[in-house]
Formats: structure tokens, sequence, C-alpha cells
């Protein structure tokens, strides 16, 4: 692993040599938008914090905007732009696109999930929908200390799991855990920066 920062020109290049897994869609397709705003001394990460509804299996969890692939959507990219659009009120459309990470199958849910990521020059204007409780920016390198993170254990639609999680938002908050956890796992492996919980 190295200690070089993962700055936006390093992003950029390594997700252009990247050849994306891309998994084949047998079960329910989401896809997410990972937003970088180019800020010092490292960029940030856009999350949002999904609201409370019965019918979301993400309800009140951290992750990227976006949603379920739609018939008329076409590809993932397109699903990931119209769901952060609808969320946020953000055209991706008009940001810079920097590439896609591999694919995830769910490890709780059936479902697989693809993900797309995004530079903006600062932090935009957002306007969150109903299905947004909130939204914050974090800085790359609060993402990769590994004060943050630690295994934990709890039940999970009625089943004890044990997963890794991050604390970004301090005693009470929602933590980081899942897909979204995973999706950022693949994405500092990219750069080759250690995230994860300590060792032991």
């Amino acid at each position: 692993m190295t200690s070089t920062p993962p700055t936006l020109a390093r992003i950029r290049q390594a997700l252009a040599a990247h050849r994306p897994t891309v998994l084949t869609a047998d079960r329910p397709h989401a896809a997410v938008a990972m937003l970088l705003a180019d800020a010092q001394p490292l960029p940030e990460a856009l999350f949002i914090v999904r609201a409370q509804h019965d019918r979301d299996p993400w309800s009140g969890d951290i992750g990227f905007p976006g949603g379920r692939v739609a018939p008329g959507d076409g590809d993932p990219r397109r699903t990931a732009e119209r769901e952060t659009g609808e969320e946020l009120a953000l055209d991706l459309a008009a940001t810079d696109y920097l590439g896609r990470l591999d694919d995830l199958y769910g490890a709780t849910l059936p479902i697989l999930v693809s993900c797309f990521v995004y530079a903006v020059p600062s932090r935009p204007w957002l306007s969150a929908n109903h299905e947004v409780a909130g939204s914050f920016w974090i800085p790359l390198d609060r993402l990769l200390d590994p004060s943050r993170h630690r295994v934990e254990h709890f039940s999970y639609r009625g089943r004890m799991t044990s997963q890794p999680v991050a604390d970004l938002l301090g005693p009470g908050a929602p933590l980081l855990w899942g897909i979204t956890y995973r999706l950022l796992g693949n994405f500092f492996g990219l750069l080759d920066c250690p995230f994860g919980p300590p060792p032991n």
C-alpha cells in the first residue's frame, strides 16, 4: 500500500486505466454516483442519508445518490445521473465523468449495484427530495482514517450479521456500511490506499 495522497489527478489517472468488472444483471439492478469535489488539501466525497421508509431496503443508511435501473434508462450510468438529478437536483451531464468502479452483487440483498465516479469543481448547490434526509461532504483522508473503522455486530432484517463499518458522523448517527463501504474499498484499492479497520 502507498502513502501517496489520493488527489483528483491521481484518481483520474487510476480510473482511466481501470477496466471495470461488469456483472450480469440477473437480479434487480441499481446504479449510484460517487461525486468528488475538488477541495484542498484532498478531494471530498458526497454522501446522502436516505430518508426513513418501510419499503426502502436502505432506509436511514448512508450511501451515494442513486436507485433502481428503469427500463427507459438505457444503461446504468444514465440511471445514476437520472437518480442524482431527482434526489439532489444536480445535473451530472454537466460534470466531469471519471470512470466506473467494479460492479458488486449485494451481500445481504439480492441486488446488483454499479457505481460511476464524477468530479465537480467545488461543492455544488443541492436540493434534496423526499427520498433524502440529508447530505454531507467528507475529505478522502477522513475516510481512510483507520480509527473510524471497526467491525460491528448487529441485527439486519431479522438476522445477526458482522460487518465492517465506518463512523463518519459521530455518536447517534448512522454508520457507513454494506455495499457503499465495499464500493469505497474497491475505489481506494485502485489507488493502492489502505481502507478498513486497523489490523488486530
